[in-house]
């Protein structure tokens, strides 16, 4: 069913919690794990000296290195990983990078914000659920509950 899982990952911790499905997934199906990061230097565009905007690139393009890096650590033995590193927007690279044939389903994680911390924060995950030409598999990765207590992670059981 699956061929090419598409994960896109930001480097955080709580993306490993999307990462495992991921994982899990393309083991169940024989798939690759193209893992992506967006290196997204649009909201810096403000800052007054141009060499500063290339040093906030540079320093972003060595966060998505470090999280490419970590993906490939995490990958099981059996799983098949390609990763790259792109520039833009996170949501509209996302949605180019899911194309039908290329790729049959994007594995993402979603933070699960609401309110005022949805509006100001927006969702790439809500945008590339809506724009995306295959399906989307939004993971809650929030480590904490509403109570504000830890959740046991497990792992994912595909069969």
């Amino acid at each position: 069913m699956y061929d090419c899982i598409l994960v896109p990952t930001d480097g955080s911790p709580e993306v490993e919690h999307a990462l495992e499905y991921a994982f899990d997934l393309a083991r169940a199906h024989d798939a690759t794990v193209r893992a992506i990061y967006v290196v997204n230097v649009a909201g810096y565009g403000g800052l007054p000296m141009e060499t500063a905007l290339e040093g906030v690139a540079e320093a972003l393009h060595e966060e998505g290195k470090r999280a490419i890096s970590r993906v490939e650590d995490l990958a099981p033995d059996d799983v098949d990983v390609e990763t790259e590193i792109f520039e833009g927007s996170p949501s509209r690279i996302i949605v180019d990078q899911a194309q039908p044939g290329e790729c049959d389903l994007v594995v993402m994680g979603t933070h699960g914000r609401a309110g005022i911390d949805r509006l100001l924060l927006g969702s790439v995950t809500e945008r590339v659920v809506r724009r995306a030409p295959v399906p989307v598999l939004a993971v809650h990765v929030d480590p904490t509950d509403d109570e504000g207590t830890r959740r046991d992670r497990k792992r994912v059981a595909v069969e």
